[in-house]
């Protein structure tokens, strides 16, 4: 396939077998995907999965020239896919804005495609007036906690949380601000005025593998309810909405994370 840029996105690569593609959202770096899915993987062999950056997040380039849209981020995922993938079947896993361009990879790769999972995606538009997002409510307040954190910490921290735990603050900063704090925030504004893709990821006929779509009930960021709206066009996926988490589900609700996404697996495997 020729290239679509000339973006080399940098990646983490663990195991061996099928491969999987993991897709992490706006801002954070692979480390969220790799923090929340190797706990399933470790327990189950035979998966090489991939953890890349995204263009202008973790120490993937967005060079202006290459990347101005969101277009342009697909069309960088693509290449890779070419470069370490190539033709083989693989598992896709797409977390937030992650998962919108997974679904348009479900779309542009329907054959090669075994599986798609969906963790707090952003539904049939990345944003727009008539998104749905949820009241996101605090529903383990720690006051304690949060005093002890410093100011940065503290702001970004509480601006999503559901569970104020020690676990999950230690997971939000292993996990999710150590991405934030490096991001290019210049080029993410620049790719932001053109985040609308080309072509929807539902258009064209529905995708009919083993799906899975996990939403926080609390998630303020894109809500629950535009998720159930893809339903028809996945007709194998189950549908699962979360009680005390937000937009940070895979680390709010870790256990029944897990679980789903190994059921995820045990779909595709039979």
């Amino acid at each position: 396939m020729p290239q679509r840029t000339q973006v080399e996105l940098n990646f983490e690569e663990r195991g061996e077998g099928t491969p999987v593609l993991a897709v992490h959202g706006w801002q954070p770096d692979h480390r969220l995907m790799l923090g929340c899915l190797e706990p399933v993987f470790t327990r189950r062999p035979g998966y090489r999965r991939l953890y890349p950056d995204l263009p202008a997040m973790g120490k993937s380039p967005a060079p202006a020239a290459q990347i101005a849209s969101s277009d342009d981020m697909l069309a960088a995922v693509e290449d890779f896919l070419d470069d370490h993938i190539g033709t083989e079947p693989f598992l896709l896993l797409g977390e937030s804005y992650g998962g919108y361009l997974a679904r348009a990879l479900a779309r542009t790769r329907r054959d090669q495609v075994l599986g798609l999972a969906l963790i707090c995606p952003s539904a049939k538009r990345v944003e727009t007036a008539e998104s749905r997002p949820a009241e996101r409510l605090v529903l383990r307040p720690d006051p304690s906690l949060i005093a002890s954190l410093d100011a940065h910490t503290a702001e970004v921290f509480t601006s999503i949380a559901v569970v104020e735990t020690p676990e999950t603050l230690r997971r939000f900063r292993e996990e999710i601000l150590t991405g934030l704090d490096i991001a290019d925030t210049a080029a993410m504004e620049r790719i932001r005025r053109r985040w609308q893709l080309t072509h929807e990821p539902e258009d064209g006929e529905p995708f009919t593998r083993p799906t899975l779509i996990l939403a926080g009930r609390q998630d303020d960021s894109v809500g629950y309810l535009d998720q159930f709206d893809l339903l028809t066009h996945y007709p194998r996926a189950t549908y699962a909405v979360l009680d005390s988490a937000g937009h940070n589900l895979q680390i709010e609700q870790p256990a029944v994370f897990e679980t789903l996404v190994s059921e995820w697996l045990d779909r595709i495997t039979a």
